[in-house]
């Protein structure tokens, strides 16, 4: 039988690929250390904290450092120690002030901004209505970079923390509501829900969005005839569907929203604006022929407001009336119920510090996240948000254009 011959080629590729190959391993992100800083509230009036004790926790044993001034969680029910056993470190404001991360839950004041150095991350509210020139350039000239988590959105182009703040407002705004109805309050006296034989108290919410559906539900909770008017059928017909045929729906038309005022009994204004220049829904020759000792709460006040009677109050002194109508008007109501709009708030912030953490900073997080870009409003001191700009007169820049120079 004649041998086979072996073709010297071929045996050795069959050798090549048999020997051993190096494995190929994925580099992992270098993990960043986050220096933050949660200093006191100045307003008296606001008692949120954006981290609980339990989020300061997470963020010590990962490595991370949380500076926090005496007493900021007082409003909150935290004491020092809840965070000092958890790893957060009770300091002095100057300190607090030199963090990397500044997190506050109202706006800084332009003394605050004084104590900050330059180049640090502030991340708080933007009340857009409410801040000055001053504001802005103090903010500018220490090139810092400033996000409004009120804008921040999430992986479902969803606005999270408005969300869970909205959830708050709406629900408590029933809640308020069904307070100063009653006597105590020289309300008219009146149960939201009724009893037995009684016709309930008659409710309308202006909007559908996340605070009317909240307040909704409270409302239908407590027995109240409810009735939603939005100018989106496609928002009516959402809740609608969430809700039931317990609500009542209605496009949101001049003729019929001065009908439902006349036998309203709590009237909630919930409409979210867009713009600036957005007016009133609700005149004031509507609210002055709505029932006597009728109650209404505008959630909306913080950009200006759904009725052309309301005012911009505190929780020190949160009710006035016009026209035999209690109004209450308070931009920051989540901050009556301190302890759950905290868990809230830093159910939200928590994870982005980690994700801001985990990408190696604030500058790469901002190049690869439209979520958390969107929030931007000042980028190592140039100002972003072209609606503050337009107002104040300071030239803006397209945050995504700025991207690419740094």
């Amino acid at each position: 039988m004649a041998k086979q011959e072996v073709n010297p080629r071929s045996f050795n590729l069959q050798q090549q690929v048999m020997l051993p190959q190096e494995e190929m391993l994925e580099v992992a992100k270098k993990q960043h250390q986050l220096v933050i800083g949660i200093p006191k509230e100045s307003d008296k009036y606001e008692s949120r904290i954006p981290l609980t004790p339990e989020a300061v926790e997470i963020l010590v044993n990962d490595g991370h450092k949380v500076f926090i001034e005496p007493d900021a969680g007082k409003g909150a029910n935290y004491v020092d120690t809840h965070f000092s056993e958890r790893g957060g470190l009770i300091v002095d404001a100057a300190e607090v002030y030199k963090a990397d991360i500044l997190l506050k839950i109202s706006p800084l004041t332009v003394k605050e901004i004084g104590a900050m150095k330059d180049n640090q991350t502030v991340i708080s509210s933007l009340h857009y209505r409410n801040h000055s020139a001053e504001f802005i350039r103090s903010l500018m000239q220490k090139r810092c970079t400033a996000i409004a988590f009120e804008n921040i959105k999430d992986q479902y182009n969803c606005y999270p923390i408005i969300r869970s703040m909205s959830e708050i407002a709406g629900n408590t705004a029933i809640l308020i509501a069904a307070e100063y109805l009653s006597n105590v309050n020289k309300g008219k006296g009146v149960m939201l829900g009724g009893v037995t034989g009684i016709t309930p108290a008659e409710v309308v919410i202006l909007g559908a969005g996340t605070a009317a559906e909240s307040a909704a539900r409270a409302a239908l909770g407590l027995g109240a005839f409810v009735k939603i008017m939005d100018s989106s059928i496609h928002k009516l017909e959402r809740l609608q569907s969430h809700m039931g045929m317990r609500l009542h729906t209605s496009v949101l038309h001049p003729q019929v929203l001065r009908k439902a005022l006349k036998s309203a009994d709590v009237v909630i204004g919930a409409m979210h604006f867009t713009e600036l220049n957005s007016q009133f829904i609700v005149s004031e020759d509507m609210v002055a022929k709505m029932k006597k000792g009728s109650v209404i709460v505008d959630l909306s006040i913080d950009q200006g407001g759904c009725f052309e009677t309301s005012e911009c109050h505190d929780h020190g002194n949160p009710v006035f009336t016009k026209h035999d109508i209690i109004h209450y008007c308070v931009p920051n109501i989540p901050a009556r119920v301190a302890r759950t709009a905290s868990i809230a708030l830093s159910n939200v912030i928590g994870p982005i510090l980690m994700d801001i953490a985990s990408s190696g900073g604030v500058a790469q997080i901002l190049k690869t996240d439209p979520g958390l870009r969107q929030g931007v409003y000042i980028y190592n001191g140039i100002l972003t948000n072209h609606i503050i700009g337009s107002q104040l007169g300071i030239p803006a820049q397209d945050i995504n254009l700025l991207m690419a120079a740094f």
